[in-house]
């Protein structure tokens, strides 16, 4: 298939996959909706249509079943009741499962299964399996459609071709059955040229000795039947052969949606029940992850607005070569760059905004979630989405998913109570469960709360001394705010039993360390029998960082600024040992030190440290102090990541280059800790 193509298909089609995924949760609750059903209608028309140009038959098979559901729904023929609707979210999964295969560099899909099928046929009322009636005048030696081909559905050009030799190589056809030869010449066997298929159309269409009986096709009106037929004109001759009152004669009971190829290309071939196979010159070249994910739709206005931008940078460039001769004046220097310094600002803002997509893109597959796990572990949940509009950069959309899509089905497994249980309490028997997002300064608030149980932080206490993570005393000591952040613990479950869907603790871990990683944090609280909300806050961005420059002698390092939380002077007078680790005393907590200049200077070894700073930062649910030679200030910085050589070094983020022109590498806290620990 053509790759180019196929790519643009997968952008059109995701975004139709997103849209289904809300309009049929949607549809549920409202399923005599006329828009919501002509949407869905179109959704998966489109996908349809699409599939069929690159003859990806899985798809088309899906998709035109579920297609010919809502045409009768939407004609009140079908009632869209709770049968319809497993089979068609099925049908969805299916559509969206091979979306995710083609995303992901594969070009053959399996085939569909047989009862997935049939399920959707029987919602239309259309018998299973339909035999393929035969004409009642068997003199008149109509073709029959070859073996295995649905009347139905798509037909391949190989089963077209067979279509045509048959006719040609039948020996029951009568004179006056107004059937069409073969132009001389042509071998029955061998591909027909575009001149040959022609002759066989208008001698069709010329041929007098057609019987007004005999169902022969005429051409549609307009179409010059010495000219060149259109891929439309072509369609409208198939579909006039099967709408006809009258037996058609050629492939009788059967509608190919997909035309074989018009007069002026050659038939190419085409799989049965897989993606088209690649050609030999595809297959040399292996098939890599499909690059969807890395295109961005972006509004023609940002593009006006950064070509204006650009402009403007141009112009100060000019001024700025006009003032670098010798007699500059000060003040005119120091106004262009001030301009310099506005239009960057300005144009950095704006190309940042290119990058932004709305948080709905995320949003967009929970109420489908809820609604499975729901319906799956007998709960009544209703799920509530808030801020979907809250732009964020494009790859934390990304990033995102899978943490979000885990606390979701954590607080509708373990959140929200048993209808019954709500009732006892006092409570609706409906759950509610929050997913809401908004911007605060340079971050993103992400929050997720439900009005269940909550957690009791003294079961959680319990657990973490029954599992050894601390003594009695320990515990005890821990304040409430502490104990929920436990959950966070690798292997830390108060689960009575692991379920298949979540179970809060289990995973809650890796969910904390993709945070990190995104230069995030989490945050935990919860009122017993009232509900938890877990809150997540990121920066708007991956791509431009703010950062707290640190030194070393003439080293230069940045610190991500939004896991900075204080900085104070080392005082050796505050620190004391613990089980070999050097902690601080910081307002009746002990917070352990890591000193980097051993690491990043240990060429230049100290003793002493009095004089150096110490930064306090948060990684994860712990502190911890970095201490530094010197604290040179914020810079926001472009990250640049590292080469090859050093793409597996612990610690860095990457690099940039600082405002004086030197080489800075980040830190990557998470792996800072990991190396000292």
């Amino acid at each position: 298939m053509d790759e180019e193509i196929l790519q643009d298909f997968l952008v059109e089609a995701s975004d139709l996959v997103d849209q289904l995924n809300d309009q049929l949760v949607d549809l549920e609750n409202s399923p005599t909706d006329s828009d919501l059903l002509n949407a869905v209608f179109r959704g998966f028309h489109t996908i349809k249509g699409g599939a069929g140009f690159l003859a990806i038959t899985p798809l088309i098979e899906v998709c035109h079943r579920a297609e010919n559901v809502f045409d009768k729904i939407r004609n009140g023929d079908v009632e869209y009741d709770e049968v319809a609707v497993e089979v068609i979210l099925r049908a969805f999964d299916v559509i969206s499962e091979a979306m995710e295969k083609l995303n992901d560099g594969a070009r053959e899909l399996p085939e569909n299964d047989p009862q997935l099928l049939i399920d959707l046929d029987a919602l239309t009322g259309k018998k299973v399996e339909e035999p393929v009636s035969e004409v009642s005048n068997s003199a008149e030696s109509a073709l029959q459609l070859a073996d295995g081909v649905d009347p139905d559905g798509d037909m391949t050009d190989e089963e077209f071709e067979a279509l045509l030799n048959q006719r040609d190589t039948s020996g029951s056809a009568s004179s006056d059955s107004a059937t069409l030869s073969l132009p001389e010449g042509v071998d029955p066997d061998g591909d027909m040229t575009d001149e040959e298929f022609e002759a066989l159309l208008n001698q069709r269409d010329t041929s007098g000795s057609a019987s007004s009986d005999s169902a022969t096709l005429s051409l549609p009106d307009g179409v010059d039947p010495d000219g060149d037929m259109t891929d439309e004109e072509f369609d409208a001759l198939l579909n006039q052969r099967d709408t006809s009152k009258a037996e058609p004669k050629l492939a009788a009971n059967s509608a190919p949606k997909i035309s074989p190829p018009p007069p002026k290309a050659k038939p190419k071939p085409s799989p049965k029940a897989t993606a088209s196979k690649p050609s030999t010159k595809d297959q040399a070249k292996p098939a890599t992850k499909n690059t969807t994910e890395s295109t961005v739709r972006v509004d023609t206005k940002r593009l006006d607005d950064i070509m204006n931008l650009v402009g403007e940078l141009v112009l100060v460039r000019n001024r700025l070569l006009t003032l670098k001769g010798k007699n500059t004046d000060p003040e005119d220097l120091a106004n262009a760059v001030a301009n310099l310094d506005h239009v960057t600002t300005d144009l950095q803002a704006s190309v940042l905004k290119t990058r932004m997509q709305p948080v709905k893109k995320v949003f967009g597959r929970f109420p489908r979630v809820v609604r499975d796990l729901a319906r799956k572990l007998g709960k009544k949940i209703e799920l509530k989405l808030e801020g979907e509009e809250t732009d964020l950069d494009k790859n934390l959309v990304e990033a995102l998913a899978d943490p979000l899509v885990h606390l979701v089905r954590n607080s509708v497994d373990h959140g929200v109570e048993m209808p019954d249980i709500r009732a006892a309490a006092g409570k609706p028997e409906t759950g509610t469960v929050v997913l809401a997002a908004k911007q605060e300064g340079d971050h993103i608030l992400l929050s997720i709360t439900d009005d269940g149980k909550g957690m009791d932080p003294d079961v959680l206490r319990q657990k973490a001394v029954e599992k050894g993570m601390m003594d009695e005393q320990a515990a005890s000591q821990m304040d409430d705010k502490s104990a929920f952040e436990l959950i966070l613990s690798a292997g830390f479950s108060t689960a009575e039993q692991v379920s298949d869907i979540s179970g809060r603790g289990v995973g809650m871990d890796v969910v904390k360390t993709m945070i990190t990683k995104l230069n995030g944090s989490i945050d935990i609280d919860s009122v017993l029998g009232e509900g938890s909300k877990i809150s997540i806050r990121v920066p708007l961005t991956l791509a431009i960082l703010p950062t707290l420059m640190v030194g070393f002698n003439e080293d230069s390092y940045a610190i991500p600024l939004t896991s900075v939380q204080e900085i104070f002077d080392f005082n050796p007078e505050k620190t004391n040992k613990i089980d070999g680790q050097m902690m601080v005393r910081l307002r009746d907590e002990s917070v352990p030190l890591y000193f980097l200049n051993e690491w990043l200077a240990a060429d230049k070894p100290k003793d002493n440290y009095r004089g150096d700073k110490v930064v306090m930062v948060a990684v994860g649910n712990q502190r911890a102090g970095l201490v530094v030679n010197q604290v040179n200030g914020q810079e926001e910085v472009v990250i640049k990541p590292l080469g090859v050589m050093l793409k597996n070094a612990t610690g860095y983020a990457g690099a940039t280059i600082t405002g004086n022109g030197s080489i800075a590498l980040i830190l990557d806290l998470p792996g800072v800790v990991e190396r000292f620990q």
